[in-house]
This record gives structure tokens, sequence and C-alpha cells, in this order.
């Protein structure tokens, strides 16, 4: 009965130990770059539902129930989504704009785990007909969800899809 007890306290501790000491905050962002003056992939980039044509996750559910509440384009404007396992279901709300320079939004994740991002589009011009497109979010992982990260990379498989819808957008620019 003791070495049961054991084995449940050794268990317990490592849980509280792992939790203590995984990181609690994540960061990814990808970047590219597009061949086209700034203000052209601003416009575009600023409406949330352009993003169905580039975006990696209405890719893997095509068939995803989408409602959208407010102006697009402007603070405010709420995209919802419902879809298969791979994307869930949750909403983004854009909550400041900088022209010319950056979109910044809210992802509410509700299935298939409660969480929030800041998520952000940043536009930066290299020359006059080129510019640098930055996709990026980051959040907080409480203890102890924050263990299962030790198991996943978000880096790796967000930064993954970061990349493709990047390529997407820019290739969806470059052939305007």
């Amino acid at each position: 009965m003791m070495i049961v007890l054991y084995v449940v306290l050794a268990v317990f501790a490592l849980i509280i130990i792992l939790a203590l000491v995984t990181p609690k905050t994540y960061s990814v962002s990808r970047s590219v770059t597009i061949n086209r003056p700034i203000s052209e992939v601003f416009n575009y980039v600023k409406f949330t539902k352009n993003q169905n044509d580039w975006s990696p996750w209405k890719k893997k559910d095509p068939n995803m129930t989408q409602e959208f509440i407010g102006t697009d384009g402007e603070v405010g404007f709420i995209s919802k989504w419902e879809g298969n396992k791979e994307v869930g279901t949750g909403e983004q709300e854009i909550k400041r704009i900088v022209e010319n320079e950056l979109i910044e939004s809210q992802l509410r994740f509700f299935k298939p785990w409660k969480s929030q991002s800041d998520a952000y589009l940043g536009v930066k011009s290299v020359d006059v007909n080129t510019t640098k497109v930055t996709w990026g979010f980051s959040g907080v992982n409480k203890p102890p969800s924050n263990i299962f990260f030790l198991f996943f990379d978000m880096d790796k498989t967000v930064g993954k899809d970061f990349e493709e819808g990047l390529n997407d957008l820019k290739q969806i620019l470059e052939s305007k």
C-alpha cells in the first residue's frame, strides 16, 4: 500500500515540477516578401474575409461554417468559425489597425481546447514595389496545460502552416 502512495506522490510531484519549469508563453511568426507595393498588400490583408483565399486552415476544412459580425477591415470585426477537428471552433476579432503597418487581432479558440492568442499581420516596405509581410501570434499556456507543449512543437507545427499561408498570399497578390 505504501508503494502505491509513493508512486502517486511521485507522479503528482513530477506533474507539478513539469508545470513549473515548462515555458508558459509561446510566440510564432513567419515572413515572406511580396512583389507588390505596401498599400496594395495592406489593403488586401486587412480584410479578414480574404484569409479564406490563403489560409491553410480553410484548406484543412473547406466546409467549415463561418459567421461574420461587423465591418470587415475595421476594428471590432469578428470572424467566427466551426470546423472539423483540424480547425476546431473559434473566433478572430480585429483589435487594432495601423494603416500600412499592422493589423492586430485576438484569436479565441473554443474547441478542441480553450485558449486565447494575440495575432498580427505586419507589413513593411522593402522598396517601392516590394513588401515584407510578417504573420505571427503569441500567447500564454497556463499550468498544468503547458506540459502538453513539451510534446508539441508550436513553432514547427504552426510555423509550417504560416509558411504555407504566406506562400499562397504571395502567389495571389503577385498574380494580380
